[in-house]
C-alpha cells in the first residue's frame, strides 16, 4: 500500500504530521479501512483519492481520542478567573470560549461545569466546541460516560452534573445546553468567527504537527482570540506560543497564554529563543543520583517542584530545570520531577536527555500517563516505531480500550 500518499492525504485534510503520529498508525488505519470495504491496496488507495466519505472514514481510524473530564485542572480553574474578571469589566457581555479539537465533549463539558460551580450562569458563556471526528462529535452530544472518562480522586462533579444510568453516568442537561458542537478542523473555512472568543483550549493538538503546520495553526488560533482573550494549549506546547509572540499568563500548570502587547514582545523574545536555533549549551544538567535523599522538609520540597513547574509554564526553562535539580538531590527519584525534566530537555531539543529523564520516571512508576504518552511521542520521531507502539500498548492497557495518538 503507498502509505506515503495516504499520509499526504491525511494530512492535506487534517494537518497532522505523520511522524508525530507514526506511519505504523497510517498503515494499520488504512489496512483496517481496505479490509472492510473488501479493496486491495492499490483499489482502496484509489477510494481515498476519490471520496471524501472514505477519505474521512481513513481520518476516523487513525484519530483515536485520548481525554477525560478535568484533564489538567489548573487550566480549568484559571478559566473561571478569567470569566470573572471580564465580566466585572463588561458585566453586559457574553462570554465566547472555544475547545478545538474537543474530542468526545469532556473539555468544552469540563469548561462548562467549572463555570456554573464557579456560580457563572449558563446564560453568560456560549462554548463552540469543534472537531474533525463525526464519530467523537456524536459521542459528545449523546453525553454519556464511562468510568475512563472519570478519573483522579476529586470525582464530585459527577455527583453534581451526573446521572448514574445502566450506559453509563449522564450528563445533565443544564451542562449540556451552552455547548454547541459542530465538525469542523483548525484548518476549515469556516473557522473565522463572527466575534473573536475569550478563551481558547487548543490542548495537544499543535504537538502533532510539523513547525510549518505549527506556525499556520498558531496565526489561526491568534486570530481566533480576542485581544484579551486568554490561550490554553498543552504542557509541551508553551515554547511554541512564546516563539509567537504569546506571553504566559502566569498560572501555574495552567498553560495559559495571552497576546503580547507591542511593548512586551522585544521581552517575550529574549526570554525564549527562536526553536530554529540549536542551544550553544545544554540548559538541562544531568541528574545522576538515584539514591534516595534523607527525609526531605515536605512544604519545602513541594514548592521547589511547584516553582519549577510555574517556570517552565512561563518559558524560563535554565530556571525551571535549576529547581527540578534542586528538589531531585534534596527529596531523591521523583516522577513528577523527572518528568518535567523530560519535558523541558524535549522543549530545547535535547532529545536524549529527554528520553534519559522520561525512562527514569517510568522506572519509577511504569504507569505514569503523561511520560508514556511523551515518550511513545518521543520515540515515534526519532523512527522507533517498534519503542512507541509497544508504550502505546501499554496505554491502552492502562486506558482500558483506548490509545493515545
Amino acid at each position: 500500500m503507498n502509505c506515503v500518499e495516504l499520509e499526504g492525504l491525511v494530512k492535506q485534510a487534517t494537518g497532522l504530521d505523520s511522524v508525530t503520529i507514526g506511519s505504523s498508525a497510517i498503515e494499520r488505519a488504512a489496512q483496517v479501512r481496505a479490509t472492510a470495504c473488501a479493496l486491495d491496496a492499490r483499489s482502496y488507495l484509489e477510494r481515498v483519492r476519490t471520496s471524501a466519505a472514505e477519505l474521512q472514514a481513513l481520518i476516523e481510524a487513525v484519530v483515536v481520542p485520548e481525554t477525560w473530564f478535568f484533564r489538567d485542572p489548573e487550566a480549568f480553574g484559571a478559566l473561571c478567573r478569567m470569566a470573572r474578571e471580564r465580566l466585572q469589566i463588561h458585566p453586559g457581555t457574553m462570554l465566547r470560549l472555544l475547545s478545538l479539537p474537543c474530542s468526545t465533549g469532556e473539555e468544552p463539558y469540563s469548561m462548562a461545569m467549572a463555570l456554573l460551580d464557579a456560580g457563572i450562569p449558563a446564560q453568560r458563556f456560549q462554548i463552540d466546541a469543534i472537531d474533525i471526528s463525526a464519530q467523537a462529535l456524536a459521542h459528545a452530544e449523546r453525553g454519556v460516560y464511562r468510568r475512563n472518562s472519570f478519573r483522579g480522586t476529586d470525582l464530585g462533579f459527577r455527583d453534581r452534573h451526573f446521572e448514574a444510568t445502566a450506559q453509563g453516568h449522564r450528563l445533565r442537561d443544564s451542562v449540556r445546553q451552552p455547548v454547541r458542537f459542530r465538525q469542523g478542523n483548525i484548518f476549515s473555512a469556516e473557522m473565522s468567527p463572527a466575534a473573536a472568543y475569550d478563551g481558547v483550549f487548543c490542548r495537544n493538538l499543535l504537538i502533532y504537527f510539523d513547525r510549518a503546520t505549527q506556525d499556520r495553526a498558531v496565526g489561526v488560533l491568534r486570530s481566533l482570540l480576542a485581544p484579551e482573550g486568554t490561550l490554553f494549549v498543552g504542557p509541551s506546547e508553551p515554547g511554541l506560543l512564546m516563539s509567537h509572540d504569546f506571553v504566559s499568563a502566569k498560572v501555574p500548570l495552567a498553560f495559559a497564554f495571552h497576546k503580547a502587547a507591542a511593548d512586551s514582545k522585544r521581552a517575550a523574545a529574549a526570554a525564549w529563543p527562536s526553536q530554529s536555533r540549536k542551544p550553544s549549551a545544554k540548559p538541562v544538567a544531568r541528574h545522576t543520583a538515584m539514591q534516595p535523599a534523607p527525609a526531605p522538609d515536605p512544604i519545602s520540597s513541594e514548592q521547589l517542584l511547584t516553582d519549577a513547574t510555574s517556570l517552565a509554564d512561563q518559558g524560563h526553562l535554565v530556571e525551571a530545570a535549576r529547581s527540578c535539580e534542586e528538589h531531585l538531590r534534596k527529596c531523591g527519584p521523583s516522577t513528577q520531577a523527572l518528568h518535567l525534566m523530560g519535558l523541558i530537555s524535549a522543549a530545547v531539543g535535547n532529545v536524549s536527555e529527554a528520553r534519559r529523564y522520561y525512562r527514569k520516571a517510568l522506572y519509577l512508576d511504569q504507569n505514569h500517563h503523561d511520560t508514556l504518552l511523551h515518550l511513545g511521542l518521543l520515540l515515534e520521531q526519532q523512527g522507533d516505531t517498534a519503542g512507541a507502539q509497544i508504550l502505546r500498548n501499554r496505554l491502552r492497557r492502562l486506558d482500558q480500550g483506548s490509545v493515545a495518538i
